[in-house]
């Protein structure tokens, strides 16, 4: 990037639209498509991987020819993708998007992925196959509530970011201390700081229920769809390819790693449809954490004062209010 201008009134804007799953942030993201110069840019680190449509409640075919997403089925389920890799190709859209005179509107709710692009990334060691072999027998037989307990040990600030069975960071955590013998936490300390906002004036917004019951029930009420819409198929499909498995971060999303495992015969119907809508809420839990904590955001509530969901208009009313 080049040096940024003195004065942040001067900058060229960059716009985030973060929130919990199922709290509406690709609606007010297209509503505010249709009143200002934007460019829709997916901060999801399931929208990226092609073929998982129904149950990472990707926008339509329609929604998208309307509303085009950059950073949409970019990737293939075999794959890993990664907060780096997003980083680099998010700067490179947002200064294309700028090249052409238009305003990068970030939406998602993947905040690893957000603050990766405020803040950059610290130099990580390469993947240790040995060592996570190692791990994984350790969480097969003590669990992954275990291995988290012993990174709380060692890295106690990234350990409270973490669901104790957040195994893909957990596994990291534990692999980079074992590598370098520092932690992440001291890692990303000591990162080369090349901020956002040192060259873009970037504007938060987040979508926050009041009340997280009724999101709650939003979020059972779209798995329910889903599943009528398909979602089970689409994952079997995915098995059929047949150089899937389970292990794959395409297939740990949630509610994937709970179809795929209906389809292994691991669990019945109703046990399936019960785990992933948990899966669900318990994200939607960590990602309300993440935001409790997040600095220069503006909120915006889902619900009324009196618990009434609020309509897309009037959420629009008061981003715009804010972004300008």
């Amino acid at each position: 990037m080049s040096s940024s201008p003195a004065n942040d009134e001067d900058k060229p804007r960059v716009i985030f639209l973060m929130g919990p799953t199922a709290s509406g942030k690709t609606d007010l993201a297209m509503a505010i498509s249709d009143h200002l110069p934007v460019e829709l840019v997916s901060v999801d680190s399931a929208l990226v991987y092609r073929g998982l449509d129904i149950g990472s409640a990707k926008p339509s075919a329609e929604e998208l020819a309307r509303y085009p997403h950059h950073l949409i089925d970019i990737c293939d389920p075999a794959d890993s993708y990664s907060a780096g890799r997003f980083r680099s190709d998010a700067l490179a859209v947002i200064a294309d998007i700028h090249r052409r005179g238009k305003i990068p509107l970030l939406v998602g709710g993947t905040m690893l992925y957000f603050r990766a692009l405020l803040h950059g990334m610290a130099e990580m060691p390469a993947a240790d196959p040995d060592f996570r072999a190692r791990i994984e027998a350790r969480a097969e037989k003590e669990g992954w509530p275990a291995l988290h307990a012993e990174l709380a040990q060692v890295d106690p600030e990234l350990a409270a970011e973490l669901h104790p069975n957040h195994s893909v960071r957990i596994e990291r955590a534990l692999e980079v201390f074992h590598l370098s013998g520092k932690t992440m936490t001291a890692l990303r300390a000591e990162q080369q700081k090349d901020s956002l906002a040192q060259h873009y004036r970037v504007q938060q917004l987040a979508i926050v229920p009041r009340d997280r019951a009724i999101l709650h029930q939003r979020i059972a009420l779209r798995f329910e769809r889903m599943l009528e819409n398909g979602f089970i198929e689409e994952v079997r499909g995915l098995r059929a390819r047949g150089d899937l498995h389970p292990d794959l971060p395409a297939i740990r999303a949630v509610g994937y790693r709970q179809v795929w495992q209906y389809l292994e015969g691991e669990t019945d119907y109703p046990q399936m449809v019960a785990a992933g809508i948990a899966a669900t809420r318990q994200l939607a839990k960590r990602q309300l954490t993440w935001l409790r904590r997040w600095p220069d955001v503006h909120r915006i509530h889902s619900q009324g004062a009196g618990g009434e969901t609020r309509k897309i208009d009037e959420m629009l009313k008061e981003a715009l209010k804010f972004i300008g």
